[in-house]
C-alpha cells in the first residue's frame, strides 16, 4: 500500500488496467475483472451499453467499486473524440478520460496532430486527459506539456498481441516523464506485461490479451500476477547484462 499508482490525485493500489469489450457477455466482463484485480475500466462509449435496457454494463460492474475510464475509441478526428467525451461527461459526470484518436483504419494507429488537438481542448474545459499516443518520446513529452495526466504509448498496435516492439523508446518516454506512463496496446500475455513494468511504467492497460484469451479468467489473473512481478523486479533493481561469465566470489562461501 506505499506504493501507489498515482492518476490525477487519484490512488489506486492496482497498476493493471482493463478493458471491458470483446467478451462473450456481461457476465465475464465482470468475472474477468474480478480476476485481474483491476480498479479502472475503460469503456468505449460508442459501442458499451452504459445504462438502459434489459442489463448494462453497470448492473455487472458497479461504479461505487470501480473508476470508469470512457474513452474516445472509434473516433478518427479531434471534434469526434472531444464530442465523445464531452457526452460522457454529460451521461455520467465522468472528468478523467482516456483520448484516442485514430488516423488508420488497418493499423489503428493513433493520429498525433489530431490527439494534441483533442487533447488540448479537454484539458480547457477542465478534463483529466489520459493521452493514447504511439512510442514517440517527443509526443509523450509534448501530450504532458499540454497538461495531460497520463500519457498511455503503444506496445505495439492495437489487439495485435505482439508485445513491446520499441522497448528502447518506452524507456525512454519513462526515463523523461512527471506525469505516469502506462503502456497501452499491444500485450499479448503475462510476460509483456511484466516486461512493460521492468521497463519502469507506471501501468498497463489491456483488454483483447485477457478477453481472447481461451481462458479470460485464468489470463486475467496471470496479468494480475505479471504486473506485480515487474512492478517488484523495477523496484529491486535488476543485476547488470554481462558479456561473460561472473563465477562466484568464494568469500560468499565463508
Amino acid at each position: 500500500m506505499d506504493d501507489l499508482l498515482i492518476i490525477a490525485g487519484r490512488q489506486f493500489s492496482s497498476r493493471l488496467l482493463v478493458g471491458t469489450g470483446k467478451y462473450k457477455d456481461f457476465a465475464q466482463t465482470q468475472a474477468a475483472t474480478q480476476a485481474s484485480g483491476a480498479q479502472i475500466v475503460t469503456v468505449a462509449l460508442r459501442r458499451a451499453s452504459l445504462a438502459g435496457g434489459k442489463s448494462s454494463l453497470q448492473d455487472f460492474l458497479d461504479p461505487r467499486h470501480y473508476t470508469y475510464l470512457p474513452n474516445s475509441a472509434g473516433c478518427y478526428t479531434a471534434e469526434e473524440a472531444v464530442r465523445t467525451l464531452r457526452l460522457a461527461r454529460e451521461a455520467g459526470g465522468w472528468t478523467l478520460v482516456k483520448l484516442e484518436v485514430i488516423g488508420d483504419a488497418k493499423t489503428l494507429y493513433p493520429d498525433t496532430h489530431e490527439t494534441l488537438k483533442a487533447a488540448s481542448i479537454l484539458i480547457k474545459e477542465g478534463f483529466e486527459v489520459m493521452a493514447y499516443t504511439n512510442d514517440d518520446p517527443v509526443i509523450a513529452k509534448k501530450l504532458e506539456a499540454l497538461g495531460c495526466v497520463a500519457v498511455m504509448p503503444l506496445a505495439a498496435p492495437i489487439g495485435s498481441g505482439l508485445g513491446i516492439q520499441n522497448p528502447l523508446a518506452i524507456r525512454t518516454i519513462v526515463e523523461n516523464a512527471g506525469v505516469p506512463i502506462l503502456v497501452d496496446a499491444g500485450v499479448g500475455t503475462a510476460s509483456d506485461a511484466a516486461i512493460a513494468m521492468e521497463l519502469g511504467c507506471d501501468g498497463v492497460l489491456m483488454n483483447t490479451a485477457i478477453a481472447e484469451a481461451d481462458d479470460p479468467i485464468m489470463m486475467a489473473a496471470a496479468m494480475k500476477h505479471a504486473v506485480i512481478a515487474g512492478r517488484f523486479a523495477y523496484k529491486a533493481g535488476r543485476m547488470p547484462k554481462r558479456t561473460n561469465a561472473s563465477a562466484h566470489n568464494k568469500s560468499n562461501f565463508n
